[in-house]
């Protein structure tokens, strides 16, 4: 089961989960967030997952996705702190290259391209 609450603050909306981010409750969130992402008219949308028992594969998809489109995430135990720490780092790849060229390997290692210009000079 999967509980989503929503909290309405001045300048931002604050979800709460509580239960499983996992199927077949996912696709409850996907249209809570897709209604959500539409009208949002707050600037800050932070997910709140301190009441989050267990994240399946598509959950944690899912969540990264919502990363993605600019959530942010407050997380309470190391579970969920750990999960969100894999999230954050995975779901913008792309972000961490430089001109826009070159950037991280999926083992989050850099691009030899991104190596080779941080080497160079030093040769």
């Amino acid at each position: 089961m999967l509980r989503i609450t929503v909290c309405e603050y001045p300048g931002a909306v604050v979800v709460q989960l509580k239960g499983r981010v996992a199927v077949p409750w996912l696709l409850e969130l996907e249209k809570f967030w897709l209604k959500t992402v539409a009208s949002r008219g707050k600037p800050v949308l932070a997910i709140d997952l301190t009441g989050v028992t267990f994240v399946d594969a598509p959950g944690k998809a899912f969540l990264t996705a919502m990363h993605r489109e600019g959530a942010t995430f407050v997380a309470g135990d190391c579970l969920t702190k750990s999960i969100v720490e894999e999230l954050t780092r995975t779901s913008l790849p792309d972000r961490g290259s430089l001109n826009g060229e070159g950037g991280r390997r999926p083992d989050g290692g850099l691009s030899e391209t991104t190596d080779e210009r941080m080497n160079h000079g030093n040769d």
